[in-house]
């Protein structure tokens, strides 16, 4: 949100005061922690006759972390109290506060903020005695906007938002932070749009715009730099910002109303960043082994009954195609009567049965649902008249015909509601649903009245949360921790403690395929661990290329999920080599297993994500600070996916060597590469030094990785390296310790383990007495 023309004026219309100067520091000291608080009058005070009608900003900074600093912007303190985002890792009493004639400085593990005293107003955090980023002048400040004027808000439509999407206000406060020369802005939630986030306009708005808008699905007021440092500003409601766009020097954010809060979060690395950021909002919940296999849909507008899956699933063993989980979407319920939690008899007549045979089949079970309530569901009369629905401010339940027929929301603010809504998913889960997809939850009105009397601003992206906790819970419940998985589309801060989410409703199309990956790793600089997308695309039906490129990405990507809109997704439906292209993917993805559950325990561990942006793991080399059409599997595994039929693809090997998964053909970094890939193929690059755990069985992700364990050793990293290797079936890490030497490796596991060890290219060895050794190529 724009509110200046240019450096010296602001746009028609707007009203600006700014923070001029710290003319008064206070240092408090109390149990609950340090703070320093400045008041900071929007004219620099001369005499006594300035102090009369004059706006102060009162400036509050606290640290509810190590390494973490929060700044509170207030004007007028008398709204009602902030409620901002569930902060799980918070802490008391970890900020040590001092103040001089210079000013006063607030200090939180390696991160110091420090308020100047006096003229001009400056706010600086510094890290080991370098300056991260800074808040000057005319960078904080309070914004007034004519609401007769052309700029003001737009005129508010039947649902309760502007025209735009974003909650109308007539005030504003909003802070500014430097950015350094060559300083890069990444994260802002899934954003299809490019990675680096310099230049652009970004409103944090819940919408469903599918992925070739600017709008998101999962938008998250978080970002992070390449300067070590990231912001979260914590506010659920609309949150506005300009990243070097209106102030080329500066990211601004604003916030409607009187008051802002916002965090400085330390790094010195962006992993850290994230490591941070997540143990502050939450960390991803641990993801069963079982949900890494493929999934395949129904799709959503096909025609499908019993018949049909059964065809499906059968067509998929009699190919030696691995499944582990078969979706249902939307229409396993009536037409009109969505949701009702009921299966339309006319097509599913037992749905008991159906999920046993299915279970019969080795398969996990996942349903769609959403939080609408259709007026011609029986459920419709039973929630309106217990109070469960969300209600307008005339107290009619609020209803429109979008989606579904006179549909309402359910109220989650209500303790009432959510229950009710609770059980119906417990009779689901009693049926033999494994896993349920949380669809929709980003059109929220803003002319409503909440349960429990919430800002309904603020309820706009915030409803998510409480719908997909609602779900997540019930899952965690019944199929215990670790074992409960939501496939949400919609999630705001704290969302990523509910995996799985995917990418909404792409196009068939490379252009689709390329845009659904920014879009991921944009998410996964936003802290959120676990991410999918629709293999193939979800509008239209892909061209066989695109089947099976999109194949090899959706493959190697946390959860594969073949799923459309108006077509089947089943690989024979494209083309006989679709299938050969399904079986070989998924069997390496199977292979991988020992490896990527590994990298999942690092997501939920230490919030690091499964798919991470090429600057996760490389943030001093500067050539990969733009790159978005690659990404690492944890910290070893480079994927570069092929974006078009011909298989023609360029990509870029950071420094060290190199080894092909698929070859075994080595390279040195660093370098951009041109290939041209067969659908069998794309580039898998193996970082030096790593050692990769793979299994034993391609039919399933679920099963003991120790029972024929193979750990393939990679050149390079000269000394000590240890492999955990994680059951998911007892949940027991065991620890291989590799010892590289100037001619041999020797592989050191549990006392009589068993497994295998290869260099890479080279012969297996077998363990004896939980050991092995082989000689090395140098």
């Amino acid at each position: 949100m724009k509110f200046t023309d240019g450096f010296w004026q602001t746009r028609p219309g707007v009203s600006a005061l700014y923070a001029q100067e710290a003319y008064d520091l206070e240092v408090g000291r109390t149990a609950e922690g340090d703070t320093v608080t400045a008041h900071a009058p929007t004219k620099v005070i001369e005499r006594r006759g300035d102090t009369l009608n004059r706006p102060v900003l009162t400036v509050t900074l606290s640290a509810p972390l190590e390494g973490v600093i929060r700044v509170r912007v207030e004007r007028h303190a008398g709204g009602r109290p902030h409620a901002g985002f569930d902060l799980d890792g918070a802490t008391e009493g970890v900020g040590r506060a001092t103040s001089d004639e210079t000013g006063a400085a607030l200090t939180s593990g390696g991160l110091t903020a420090r308020i100047s005293a006096g003229a001009p107003w400056n706010l600086a955090f510094e890290a080991n005695g370098r300056v991260l980023t800074t808040s000057g002048a005319k960078s904080l400040g309070h914004m007034t906007l004519d609401v007769g004027a052309p700029v003001a808000t737009e005129p508010v439509g039947p649902t309760g938002v502007t025209r735009s999407g974003l909650a109308a206000h007539p005030t504003y406060t909003n802070a500014q932070l430097s950015l350094g020369v060559g300083e890069l802005v990444y994260g802002l939630g899934e954003r299809f749009g490019p990675l680096v986030k310099n230049g652009q306009t970004v409103d944090i708005w819940n919408a469903d715009g599918g992925t070739s808008s600017e709008q998101s699905y999962k938008n998250i007021p978080f970002y992070l730099t390449n300067r070590g440092y990231g912001v979260l500003v914590n506010h659920p409601e609309h949150v506005s910002f300009e990243v070097g766009s209106e102030s080329v020097e500066r990211v601004q954010f604003s916030v409607p109303g009187e008051a802002l809060e916002y965090f400085v979060i330390l790094g010195p690395s962006q992993k850290d960043v994230l490591q941070r950021y997540t143990a502050l909002t939450g960390r991803p919940a641990k993801v069963p082994a079982w949900s890494y296999g493929l999934w395949l849909s129904t799709s959503f507008t096909t025609d499908y009954d019993e018949q049909t899956v059964t065809s499906f699933i059968d067509g998929m063993r009699e190919r030696d195609l691995p499944l582990s989980v078969f979706h249902f979407d939307c229409f396993w319920m009536r037409e009109f009567h969505w949701t009702d939690f009921e299966w339309d008899a006319r097509v599913f007549p037992d749905p008991e049965g159906m999920l046993a045979r299915l279970h019969d089949k080795d398969l996990r079970v996942s349903i769609w649902l959403n939080p609408y309530i259709a007026q011609r569901s029986a459920l419709f009369a039973e929630a309106r008249d217990a109070g469960y629905l969300v209600l307008t401010e005339s107290g009619d339940v609020w209803q429109w015909d979008m989606w579904q027929a006179g549909m309402a929301l359910v109220d989650f603010t209500n303790p009432g509601a959510v229950r009710w809504f609770q059980d119906k998913i417990r009779t689901l889960l009693d049926t033999g649903v494994d896993a349920i997809k949380t669809d929709f939850g980003e059109r929220i009105p803003t002319d409503v009245v909440w349960h429990d009397g919430s800002a309904p601003e603020a309820m706009h992206n915030w409803y998510t949360q409480l719908y997909n906790q609602a779900v997540f819970d019930v899952l965690e419940e019944r199929r215990g921790e670790g074992d409960a998985v939501l496939f949400a589309r919609s999630a705001t801060v704290g969302g990523q403690k509910m995996p799985v989410h995917w990418g909404g409703d792409n196009s068939s199309s490379f252009e689709s395929m390329a845009e659904s990956l920014r879009g991921g790793l944009s998410l996964s600089f936003s802290g959120f661990g676990f991410w999918s997308h629709d293999i193939g695309g979800f509008e239209g039906t892909p061209d066989p290329s695109v089947f099976k490129r999109w194949l090899a990405f959706g493959l190697l990507s946390s959860h594969s999920r073949l799923h459309g809109s108006t077509s089947y997704r089943v690989p024979w439906a494209f083309d006989e080599e679709a299938v050969d292209v399904t079986r070989r993917f998924t069997r390496l993805k199977l292979e991988l297993m020992p490896y990527l559950y590994a990298v999942g325990l690092d997501a939920h561990e230490l919030g690091h994500p499964f798919m991470r942006p090429m600057q996760l793991e490389f943030p001093d080399d500067p050539t990969v600070n733009h790159l978005d059409r690659q990404y690492m599997i944890g910290d070893s595994l480079l994927v570069a996916p092929v974006f078009s039929a011909d298989g023609s693809v360029e990509y870029y090997l950071p420094a060290g060597e190199w080894t092909n998964y698929l070859t075994g053909e080595a390279a040195s970094g660093p370098g951009w590469r041109r290939e041209v890939h067969g659908f069998d193929s794309l580039p898998l690059w193996v970082r030096e030094g790593a050692v990769i755990p793979t299994g034993s069985r391609t039919d399933r992700p679920d099963h003991e990785y120790l029972d024929g364990l193979t750990l393939t050793v990679y050149p390079g990293n000269p000394g000590d390296t240890e492999v955990v290797v994680t059951s998911p079936i007892t949940g027991e890490p065991t620890t291989f310790t590799i010892t590289r030497g100037d001619s041999t490796v020797q592989v050191a596991g549990p006392a009589g383990a068993e497994f295998t060890v290869r260099l890479a290219g080279g012969d297996p060895v077998t363990s004896s007495g939980g050991r092995a050794s082989l000689r090395s190529a140098s």
